[in-house]
């Protein structure tokens, strides 16, 4: 089974359970329990201890893992503490009044996704924490706003050179100025850019479609943000506190200059690197953990300062927040185990012989075909940073020396479709991050967000056919444009009975 199909056979069972099943956690198990049956040619002892031993244990050992682990942990108290001061429920009483309606709302939720471009994990839990009390007051599902903090994280920070995906990407091509290479494929991302236009216009034009049509409508009309009657949850932020705006704006802002200065920190930028340089050599794991850190610790500080909470209550905000972070943790690790179990089957090794065998014959389609692997294998494996690492080599390896054009736009078709897999992938760390930025069902946002993420994906496949003859970055942008907006009106035409 090695290196072949059956190696993609455990994430692809695990994602058809929690789409059937509604129930992630059982689902992930029964993936990873096929990825083990196969590794040891169904051996009882072979399976346990492959689970065990090459999964759990050893994803839990990674110190990257653990580093995101001990980020999220952070994160949740410092959002339990801004909740406790009542940040967040005086943030929520000044949107009010200066956020007048769910579409302003909504885009207030995307410009803050846009600006906090330096690490998708951070990005999912900070703009979910900040925005959820605002959205909350208009009624916005949580479903919707989990969709719009996922399509503003990945699809953000794989366009933008000063973020830790940069750093990733940079480090993947062999012989060549791998950062030059990020800008110059930054136009061709047409992936990241049509979902940025496409969700921007969406909320304009109040179209919703599929699951998350159902979902918004109960929100507008009964209150009901979880789509099953849970409406008490909505108040959850609120709670009475002596804190104000600034209660709210300061501990994210300082999380914002610490992480970032963590990131660089972690590249040698106090040790002579430039800033540039040290983002492309940061260790995105460290350097939040250690900027979150930082940051929890000037929030104790002022708060104490201020007399918005006592030190007691601000140690009883460390196992609170653990709690609230728990379901993701336990996702991440089943997550990052099935990984490990499709890694042991050899599922890169089959990917890559896959990629190899059409580039010879397909070359101008290449981009196209790049883009659908790359969304397969990034939806199966939920990661798209190890998709990165497998495709993108390859890809270099076939250009390299014949047309940089055409290695630049396929390069571009590989991150593209990496982040189109990780955006809709039930096992992907920034979708599973984005369900609990919303506090929402981790399921009920995957099956809300897939058909948002899907028809981008369509458009992205036809801009890249065109990119594969046109080679103009500017006019298969125009052609990808044009369609978007053609979708996008005839959304609003058979959705014209719906309410706002």
């Amino acid at each position: 089974m090695y290196a072949t199909f059956w190696a993609l056979v455990p994430p692809i069972v695990a994602i058809a359970l929690a789409l059937i099943t509604k129930e992630v956690y059982s689902s992930l198990f029964v993936g990873i329990l096929v990825g083990g049956l196969f590794y040891s040619g169904f051996s009882f002892e072979g399976t346990l201890t492959h689970i065990m031993n090459d999964g759990f244990i050893s994803v839990l050992s990674v110190s990257y893992n653990v580093g995101i682990l001990i980020f999220l942990v952070i994160l949740g108290t410092l959002v339990c503490l801004m909740n406790k001061a009542g940040g967040s429920a005086a943030f929520g009483r000044w949107a009010k009044v200066h956020i007048k309606s769910r579409v302003g709302a909504q885009l207030a939720t995307v410009l803050l996704g846009v600006l906090i471009f330096v690490d998708d994990y951070f990005n999912c839990l900070t703009v979910g924490s900040v925005m959820r009390p605002v959205t909350d007051k208009h009624n916005i599902s949580r479903v919707k706003l989990a969709y719009v903090i996922d399509a503003t994280a990945a699809p953000v920070c794989i366009i933008a050179p000063i973020s830790s995906w940069a750093a990733a990407v940079t480090g993947f091509v062999p012989g060549e100025d791998g950062f030059k290479l990020f800008i110059q494929a930054i136009p061709y991302n047409y992936y990241a850019l049509l979902t940025l236009v496409f969700m921007v216009g969406i909320l304009l034009l109040k179209v919703d479609f599929g699951p998350m049509k159902k979902y918004e409508r109960l929100a507008v009309e009964n209150g009901d943000l979880f789509g099953d009657g849970k409406t008490a949850a909505a108040g959850e932020d609120e709670v009475k506190g002596k804190g104000t705006v600034l209660d709210l704006v300061l501990p994210v802002v300082v999380l914002i200059i610490s992480c970032v200065i963590g990131m660089i920190y972690t590249g040698g930028f106090f040790e002579g690197a430039g800033f540039v340089d040290a983002f492309a050599d940061s260790d995105a794991s460290v350097g939040l953990a250690l900027g979150s850190l930082v940051a929890i610790i000037i929030t104790v500080i002022i708060y104490l300062c201020r007399k918005v909470l006592s030190f007691k209550d601000c140690m009883e905000c460390l196992p609170e927040g653990f709690k609230a972070m728990v379901p993701a943790i336990l996702i991440l690790s089943f997550a990052w185990t099935l990984k490990a179990m499709t890694d042991s089957l050899g599922a890169a090794e089959y990917v890559a012989g896959v990629v190899e065998q059409y580039a010879q014959g397909f070359a101008v389609f290449l981009p196209a075909i790049i883009f659908v692997i790359a969304t397969l294998l990034a939806f199966a494996t939920g990661t798209s940073w190890g998709t990165f690492g497998i495709l993108i080599p390859i890809v270099a390896s076939v250009f390299q020396q014949t047309d940089h054009t055409m290695m630049i736009v396929a390069m571009s078709a590989c991150m593209a479709g990496a982040v189109c897999g990780d955006h809709c992938s039930p096992i992907s760390d920034t979708t599973i991050m984005s369900s609990a930025g919303a506090q929402c069902e981790h399921v009920n946002h995957v099956s809300t967000q897939m058909p948002y993420a899907f028809l981008v994906a369509g458009i992205s496949f036809v801009t890249y056919i065109a990119a594969g003859f046109i080679r103009n970055w500017a006019v298969s942008l125009i052609v990808g444009l044009i369609i978007t907006g053609v979708v996008l009106l005839l959304l609003k035409f058979v959705n014209s009975d719906n309410e706002a």
